[in-house]
C-alpha cells in the first residue's frame, strides 16, 4: 500500500480508494467474507480469495471480477502454516505485492463447558487464533511499509450472551492481544498497521446455526434493534485498511449496534 504523498490533494473520497492494491481475504468462500472481498474490489482493489472450499471461492471471484478487478483463488486452511506461507507466495506470484491482509477465516462452536472435548477446542483456537497468526506472518513476510492487517474478532470477544462458547469466545479475545502486540511491532519498525474488527450480528453461516428465536431474543439488547447488514461491517473494513485510515493502529473497531454497551 503506498503511504499517502501530502503535495497530490486527494478528497475524502480518493482517500478511501484502493486502486492497485492487493487484498487477500481468507475465509472469503461465504458470508462475511464475501462481503469484505466484494467491497475490496468495488474500492478498486485486485483480491486474493483463499478458504478451505476452493468451489466457494469460484463464486466470490465471480463478484470480484464483476467489478473489474482481478480475483486469485487459493486453497487455504489456515490453521496449517505452510498453507498460508503458499497463500503469500500466491499472491507475490500473480500479484507481485501484498498490501492488505482480512484475517476472516473462523469457526464456531456452542458446546458446554462441562462436555467440550479436546478437539473440538482446539479446532476452533487453531483457526481463529493461530489461523489469524499464521497468514499474518506469512503476509507480513512480504508487506511493504504502508500494508495493513484487519484481523476479524468478535463483539463475544468483549461481553458474554448466553451461549456457551468457551473456545470461540477465548479464541477471539486471544485475537484482541494478537492484534495489539503486531500492531507494536510491525508499527515503526516495518510501517504495517493492525487492527481488529469485533462485529455484532450479521447474517452469516455462523449465525445461521443458532437456535430458533435466540437472535430475536438478542433485539431488545440492540439498541439499533435489529441485526447488521454486511456491506456496514465491509465499510468499516475499507477505512481501516485505505488511506482514510492510515493513523490507526493497534484498534478494536466494534460494530453491533450498540449490543456492547448494553
Amino acid at each position: 500500500m503506498n503511504a499517502p504523498i501530502a503535495a497530490v490533494h486527494r478528497t475524502v473520497l480518493d482517500r478511501f480508494r484502493l486502486d492497485g492494491r492487493v487484498v487477500v481475504v481468507t475465509g472469503a468462500s461465504s458470508g462475511l467474507g464475501v462481503a469484505f472481498a466484494a467491497a475490496c474490489a468495488e474500492a478498486g482493489a485486485d483480491v486474493v480469495l483463499a478458504a478451505r472450499r476452493v468451489d466457494k471461492l469460484h463464486e466470490t471471484a465471480r463478484l470480484v471480477e464483476a467489478a473489474g478487478r482481478r480475483a486469485l483463488t487459493v486453497a487455504t486452511d489456515v490453521s496449517d502454516p505452510q498453507q498460508c506461507a503458499r497463500m503469500a507466495d500466491a499472491a507475490m506470484e500473480e500479484f507481485g505485492r501484498v498490501d492488505v491482509l482480512v484475517n476472516n477465516a473462523g469457526v464456531s462452536t456452542a458446546v458446554p463447558a462441562s462436555r467440550e472435548t479436546p478437539d473440538e477446542f482446539r479446532r476452533v483456537v487453531d483457526i481463529n487464533l493461530l489461523g489469524s497468526y499464521w497468514a499474518a506472518q506469512a503476509c507480513g513476510r512480504v508487506m511493504q511499509p504502508g500494508s495493513a492487517i484487519v484481523n476479524i474478532t468478535s463483539v463475544l470477544a468483549i461481553m458474554s450472551l448466553g451461549l456457551p462458547q468457551a473456545a470461540y469466545s477465548a479464541s477471539k479475545s486471544a485475537v484482541l492481544g494478537l492484534t495489539r502486540d503486531l500492531a507494536q511491532q510491525w508499527g515503526s519498525r516495518r510501517g504495517i498497521r493492525v487492527n481488529a474488527l469485533a462485529p455484532g450480528f450479521f447474517e452469516s453461516e455462523m449465525t445461521a446455526k443458532y437456535a430458533d428465536g435466540y437472535i430475536e431474543t438478542l433485539t431488545d439488547r440492540i439498541i439499533l434493534g435489529r441485526q447488521g447488514n454486511a456491506h456496514e461491517l465491509a465499510d468499516a473494513l475499507i477505512w481501516l485498511i485505505s488511506d482514510a485510515g492510515t493513523y490507526v493502529t493497534g484498534q478494536t473497531i466494534v460494530v453491533d449496534g450498540g449490543i456492547s454497551i448494553t
